[in-house]
């Protein structure tokens, strides 16, 4: 018992050192940039500079043939002028009408070559413009990053905190459903997803990001509530999830009736039951049995409260940092049956482990009584990578259900 102590605090240290290092490398990145948009002014500035100079050039070229010709002609009328000898004058005004014509191709081909380069220059000069399509990856996104990473060093529970409230305000995804349901809209901000039991205790994680939505509002809650559970995730040494904005807010219960887009409870996972369950809820959305353990990793955060899903007690010796340890203690049954055992209290069924610090609950241990959960479950357990890869490309995944592609800007 003592050395998973020693472990849990070891671990803590290593996410606290981890979450220390995060901001700094985010703000040098920022520098970065700033100081590369420097550059790319000052290089746009110089082409504008260049292509200035190359129009004069082509100025000055063009009344040097304008002259060229003139006294071509000027030479061939006194050469007609001049009687006899008219088939010398004729040779005459071809050769001088040939020759400015020669020095126009000539120069006109120079300038065309210094006007080309010119025209190149202008258009990197620019700002790279790129055709229409999905917008950009907001200007505000580092900076929301960065406060939520602040949130957390401020208190590492909050960590998990807004891990599931990403999570729960995307769960309500229903394929082919009416509604819907999914993170698009904020609709965990009014009734009835707001007084659903399975998200008690969210309305902390919404209080906690408002100040970040008051200091930058144009990002809408929906982008906010999934945004800070991928950047959480991350920030407790896990992979990074790819995340795209574009989300949009209903801005009341009544609008949300209007519109018929109203999530009844039961959408989000009992964690009472088993395997059968756990496939209704995640096949609903799409996910294969793969996806499913790969969610189910996020178990490895947090902790259950009594007051809120009635169940109680952390899943790993370190509920804040993200890793594959959650696999590693349900493989334990696997490789040792009778690790985990009923708890004896008065409170829903859980599991205990031997130290009696830690808990499974029965949607947990269905993955290692399923045959074809089980070898994910085991999988995962001996390769954290494997784990972090299937998880962001699942979590990613889950985080855009239900929410229009054409809304979706580019991939941050």
């Amino acid at each position: 018992m003592q050395s998973s102590r020693i472990a849990s605090v070891l671990a803590r240290a290593s996410s606290r050192a981890a979450a220390v290092a995060r901001p700094a490398a985010r703000r040098n990145l920022s520098s970065a940039a700033d100081a590369a948009k420097g550059k790319v002014k000052e290089a746009a500035k110089t082409a504008e500079a260049a292509a200035e100079a190359a129009k004069g050039k082509a100025r000055e070229a063009a009344k040097t043939v304008e002259g060229a010709a003139s006294s071509a002609a000027g030479a061939a009328k006194s050469a007609a002028g001049g009687g006899g000898g008219g088939g010398g004058g004729g040779v005459i005004l071809f050769g001088l009408l040939a020759g400015a014509g020669g020095y126009y191709a000539y120069t006109q081909g120079m300038l065309d070559s210094v006007l080309g380069k010119s025209d190149k220059a202008a258009e990197a000069s620019s700002g790279d413009a790129k055709p229409a399509g999905k917008a950009p990856v907001p200007a505000y996104a580092a900076k929301v990053a960065t406060a939520v990473e602040s949130l957390i060093d401020d208190d590492d529970n909050r960590g998990p905190l807004l891990v599931r409230l990403a999570w729960h305000s995307s769960g309500t995804y229903a394929k082919g459903g009416s509604p819907a349901g999914g993170s698009d809209g904020a609709r965990m901000r009014f009734s009835p997803e707001a007084k659903d039991g399975a998200n008690a205790g969210l309305e902390k994680a919404r209080a906690l990001l408002e100040p970040i939505k008051k200091a930058h509002p144009d990002i809408s809650y929906a982008d906010l509530y999934t945004y800070a559970g991928a950047v959480a995730i991350e920030h407790m040494g896990g992979p990074h999830i790819p995340f795209r904005f574009g989300r949009s807010d209903f801005r009341s219960e009544a609008e949300i009736a209007s519109a018929k887009a109203a999530v009844a409870s039961g959408r989000l996972p009992d964690a009472a039951q088993g395997a059968s369950h756990i496939r209704d809820v995640f096949y609903r959305m799409g996910f294969n049995d793969q996806e499913i353990v790969a969610l189910s990793g996020a178990h490895t955060l947090g902790r259950c409260h009594t007051d809120r899903s009635g169940f109680e007690g952390p899943w790993s010796f370190a509920p804040t940092t993200m890793s594959n340890q959650y696999f590693d203690l349900l493989n334990k049954e696997i490789e040792k049956p009778g690790y985990w055992t009923v708890r004896k209290w008065d409170g829903p069924k859980q599991y205990k482990d031997p130290t009696g610090e830690l808990m499974m609950l029965p949607t947990d241990m269905a993955l290692i009584e399923d045959d074809k959960f089980r070898p994910y479950v085991q999988l995962y357990a001996k390769d954290e990578a494997a784990f972090f890869k299937d998880f962001a490309a699942a979590f990613a995944t889950l985080l855009h259900l239900g929410v229009d592609e054409a809304k979706l800007g580019e991939t941050a």
